[in-house]
């Protein structure tokens, strides 16, 4: 009988799964308890450089799996690393949306996107976790997860985006009316105990940072319908889904407070996307008509990196000479 740590779990031995998960609680915990133990603003500076401890042991990560799994895979993990990280770019601009709306400080938002990465870990792996059982049990679904892709990438090419309006969103409205909400924030504190103003007793109350925190969730969950799919139309082993999408999470958020202030200069990044979404959502029909057991894991990541390098020259080259906007 084997060891209880090579147990199978979604086809990949649990040690991975554990390791990864003690990883990430590591890091979290190093972030919480160390690198921000009080509250602070923080600069681009510190920014990048918690970004670039991030992505460093993402891409370290990828060689660990190339040991273990193999170079196909490693592959295809480089790959769901980069699309789950450019396509959750978007993600930076709404959460910036949301901070504004609600006049959360920069002195807390690193907080509420600390907690918001533990939700982000749970959500992930339901659905994940459920696209992986369909995809097991009905090969057909892929098909549908390539052509949602597909039609996806042609909607943003030629049909653009709608402008975000955070102050008339109906889900930040609905919350307004049903949960108890203080006028303002308490410190870092999500909920406070307040007189209830009309039965005169005292009771919890959230605070805006907790409304923020909610709606950053929500937002994940919006966003991670066409990443998740595209993740799925890379590679369908779970563990490789799961730990790409993490890990890109992780380093994006930690990358946030110099993102938001540059996002302007990725203006033609949407159209880079676009076309990165129908590549994606096409190889799995491509692999078909050549006969081949699934589209070639290293040509799909060069094809990935000349899509979104060329996204991004062209839009810093178009917006050359812009002005950073200002921080929130």
């Amino acid at each position: 009988m084997d060891p209880f740590y090579l147990t199978l779990f979604l086809g990949t031995p649990l040690w991975l799964w554990l390791l990864f998960l003690g990883l990430v609680g590591a890091l979290l915990a190093f972030d919480l308890g160390v690198l921000n133990r009080k509250d602070h603003e923080i600069g681009v500076a510190e920014s990048l450089k918690l970004s670039a401890l991030y992505i460093s042991l993402g891409v370290l990560f990828g060689g660990f799996i190339w040991y273990q799994m193999g170079a196909t895979s490693a592959a295809e993990y480089m790959t769901a690393f980069v699309v789950e990280k450019t396509l959750a770019m978007d993600n930076v601009f709404v959460i910036a949306l949301i901070f504004t709306t609600l006049s959360i400080p920069r002195a807390y938002q690193h907080r509420v996107l600390f907690w918001g990465i533990l939700g982000v870990i749970v959500l992930r792996g339901v659905m994940i976790g459920v696209g992986a059982t369909l995809v097991a049990q009905y090969g057909w679904v892929l098909y549908i997860f390539a052509g949602f892709l597909i039609l996806t990438g042609i909607k943003m090419l030629f049909m653009g985006d709608k402008e975000h309006d955070m102050g008339s969103n109906p889900v930040l409205n609905f919350l307004r009316r049903h949960m108890r909400l203080t006028d303002e924030l308490h410190g870092h504190a999500f909920i406070v105990k307040q007189k209830d103003s009309r039965t005169g007793r005292i009771v919890r109350h959230a605070t805006p940072l907790l409304l923020a925190l909610v709606m950053i969730e929500i937002a994940d969950v919006i966003f991670a319908v066409d990443s998740v799919p595209a993740v799925f139309a890379i590679t369908t082993d779970p563990y490789i889904v799961y730990t790409s999408n993490i890990f890109a999470i992780l380093g994006l958020r930690a990358l946030f407070f110099a993102l938001a202030a540059i996002i302007h200069r990725f203006e033609y990044l949407k159209q880079a996307l676009a076309v990165l979404l129908v590549f994606i959502g096409s190889k799995v029909f491509i692999a078909d008509l050549m006969g081949l057991a699934k589209f070639p894991p290293a040509v799909s990541l060069g094809i990935t990196f000349a899509i979104l390098g060329a996204g991004v020259a062209y839009s810093l080259w178009r917006t050359r000479g812009q002005d950073a906007s200002p921080a929130e």
